[in-house]
């Protein structure tokens, strides 16, 4: 794998006919007692968190009513009868300080405020008697991840209304503090273990994604998930603040040190390591100096040495020299570890390529590593025979995993790498995870990819958090982690997701998308519809698609004008930070003309055309063949010119331009009954390339393109010329 990935609808609006009238009268007959501001050391914890009820009024009066920030505009009510219950999960354990209950006219008189550590077990907090309504700020001292408001007794006919329920407090740390001390790898052949501290250590991790100046916005996130570890591909001097983030949030740090060529194929450029001594000696200081610098950080747990160069070498070289280039390679890292070591004796050192072929490299040039990493994602569980095959005396951790990459999967209808679903995605971190414990004594952990934030082609491949929504893979890694994602609210999950026409959709037209989509906990559904044109034109963006719901988890979507194959990205939100989203790809094609191509297969002339570039020969007979992987190429000069002979006089009525990249910005269509006098039909200065789709009303034998201005510095690229009749 390479460096990490550089990755809104209105809600449906359901209301409860029947209970119209009724909740205007309410509202319109009480003045809401707005909650006092929270005390400084208070924390709103409920605002937007799950609740749940043992009933509710109707559609429009859900438990999320009470917990969503709105203290006039929404609520929750339960049926007309006792013995009803309001509760919310903050999601951690908390020290509780403060609950707020801001009621409707329909309010408890009596009333307990409850907790509980795991949603079954109660404890109560305050109890409440002969209450008024209006705003309840009650003052508790407890702990608990769940709290509830359990009715005993109502104040009028009607059930129990609250605008808003508002719990305070602060999470508690329910995290041991990280051990300190020197890390080591202990052990025995096959029976080895990390220590922090002299306690044992299994790396929890997930690559590190975001600015180093974001950590403490999202380690929390990752604290949350179980984690343990981050893996990072470079340090320096930004690195200070990732490192105090991290130790302030009990997460510890796989420094990583970038070397050429890292990152897969070729990445950074190609360095001689068997003749380069300028390039390691500069490296070599380099590392040193950020080595001495955090060496004695609490968050340091070990170094990592580059990232798949012994894999990237085979793109700067071959034959022997490339075998020669492997050796300097991990040879120099062994160099690199041996000044670590002296520098810092106190935390391993490893180094990471994107196989186990790597490893022999090791095993020969670099006896001063302390433990092997690899890369490995669909083919992570045969690392494990890999070990065992290659008779090696060293531990290893696994520094990036998860589903089948882009490289891994088979082609789709459009032959694209068929990207695998969310529900795919998150069972490949599961079975990689088991992968790694199941080599007990052997594999002391991983981190797997990736925690960014990303929302473009490879964020929505890899990322946990693209755009800071959390998907099904998210709750994957920490149930591995955890054990349990009990009392999570967990992301929507698309299923059968489907793009008709797949592989004919007109440029500018429209075509359709369906997909089964399921919230686990009920939660109301948003959509949204994007399309990236990596594959059509390496622009790995995600752009928000022109689109319409046609219900019953149907789209409506208007397709690029651009030709190629494109994906379209379904993203379904429920409101609580989680999203699914789904992918298939689609073929752009030019529109259907009716008619009869009369040039089709006729002859062909040029003023010029490429010989030799990329796919080149590029005949003026290839832009009049019926195929639109074929082209015709100018020179790159102004003017240029292409026609057809028809080979007989034709009434034509439209024509069709299907341009390469190298479009013409400006041109005019021509006319001619004998090929020599010319009559101009259709002219234009403001062409944008893809596809032209002109109409015309002539008779004549010969269509020819004046193409007077490029709109790129090269020549002019068609496709494929229509002339219908």
């Amino acid at each position: 794998m390479s460096r990490p990935p550089s990755v809104t609808v209105p809600a449906t609006h359901r209301a409860a006919v029947s209970l119209l009238a009724l909740g205007a009268l309410l509202a319109s007959s009480i003045t809401v007692a707005f909650a006092p501001s929270a005390h400084a050391a208070d924390t709103l914890l409920s605002q937007g968190k799950t609740a749940t009820a043992s009933s509710q009024e109707g559609e429009g009066y859900s438990a999320a009513a009470a917990v969503d920030g709105d203290l006039t505009g929404t609520r929750w009510a339960s049926q007309w009868s006792d013995q009803q219950w309001l509760q919310v999960d903050l999601g951690q354990e908390a020290d509780l300080t403060r609950v707020v209950l801001t009621w409707e006219t329909a309010y408890g008189k009596d009333y307990e405020i409850q907790a509980s550590d795991n949603g079954t077990d109660w404890h109560v907090l305050k109890t409440v008697t002969g209450g008024d309504g209006g705003t309840d700020d009650l003052t508790v001292s407890g702990t608990g991840r769940y709290v509830r408001m359990q009715g005993l007794a109502r104040s009028s006919g009607y059930g129990y209304s609250l605008w808003e329920f508002q719990v305070y407090g602060s999470p508690a740390d329910t995290t041991p503090p990280p051990a300190s001390g020197a890390v080591k790898v202990e052990g025995t052949q096959g029976n080895w273990r990390l220590t922090v501290g002299g306690q044992p250590y299994t790396v929890k991790g997930v690559t590190w994604g975001p600015a180093a100046s974001d950590a403490p916005t999202y380690l929390p996130g990752v604290k949350a998930m179980g984690a343990n570890t981050i893996r990072t591909w470079g340090t320096d001097g930004s690195s200070k603040a990732l490192l105090d983030a991290a130790a302030a949030n009990g997460i510890r740090v796989i420094n990583g040190f970038w070397l050429q060529p890292g990152g897969g194929p070729g990445a950074g450029g190609c360095v001689d390591y068997v003749t380069d001594t300028t390039y390691k000696n500069a490296m070599l200081t380099e590392f040193a100096q950020w080595v001495d610098a955090y060496k004695s950080h609490p968050a340091t747990l070990m170094w990592n040495v580059g990232n798949e160069s012994v894999l990237g070498l085979q793109n700067c070289y071959s034959g022997s020299q490339l075998e020669a280039e492997r050796n300097a390679y991990t040879s120099f890292v062994d160099e690199v570890a041996k000044k670590i070591h002296s520098i810092d004796p106190d935390h391993p050192v490893t180094s990471t390529d994107a196989w186990t072929g790597a490893w022999p490299y090791y095993k020969r040039n670099a006896p001063d590593l302390d433990l092997y990493a690899v890369n490995s994602y669909s083919n992570v569980c045969q690392v494990r025979q890999d070990w065992l095959d290659g008779g090696y005396t060293k531990p290893y951790i696994v520094t990036e995993t998860g589903p089948a990459g882009e490289w891994e999967v088979p082609d789709d209808v459009n032959g694209i790498p068929d990207e695998p679903t969310d529900v795919q995605k998150a069972d490949g971190y599961t079975k990689a995870w088991n992968c790694v414990t199941g080599h007990q004594g052997v594999a002391l952990g991983a981190t797997l990819f990736h925690y960014g934030t990303e929302h473009d082609f490879g964020g929505v491949w890899f990322n946990l958090v693209p755009d800071g929504l959390k998907r099904l893979s998210y709750y994957a890694v920490k149930k591995a982690y955890t054990g349990s994602t009990a009392g999570d609210n967990t992301p929507p999950v698309i299923s059968n997701m489907t793009a008709d026409p797949a592989s004919s959709a007109p440029a500018g037209g429209e075509f359709t998308v369906h997909a089964d989509v399921r919230d686990p906990d009920g939660d109301p559904i948003t959509y949204k519809v994007f399309l990236s044109g990596n594959y059509a034109g390496g622009d790995k963006r995600l752009v928000e698609a022109q689109w319409r719901s046609i219900g019953n988890g149907t789209f409506v979507v208007t397709a690029p004008q651009k030709l190629g194959v494109w994906k379209v990205y379904l993203q379904a939100e429920d409101g609580h930070g989680n999203a699914g989203i789904e992918t298939r790809s689609v073929k752009v094609v030019a529109p259907r003309v009716s008619g009869t191509d009369v040039a089709l297969n006729r002859p062909a002339t040029a003023s010029s055309f490429q010989q030799s570039y990329g796919d080149c020969p590029c005949t003026p007979q290839l832009a009049v063949d019926g195929n639109t992987d074929t082209r015709w190429a100018s020179d790159w000069s102004d003017p240029q010119w292409f026609q057809v002979d028809l080979g007989a006089s034709k009434a034509l009525h439209k024509l069709q331009l299907v341009w390469d990249p190298a479009y013409a910005k400006s041109y005019e269509v021509q006319v001619s009954d004998d090929g020599s006098t010319w009559r101009s039909v259709y002219s234009t200065t403001a062409g944008d390339g893809d596809v032209d789709t002109i109409d015309v009303s002539a008779t004549a034998r010969y269509v020819r393109l004046q193409l007077t201005a490029r709109g790129t510095g090269w020549g002019y690229s068609l496709h494929e010329l229509g002339v219908y009749s």
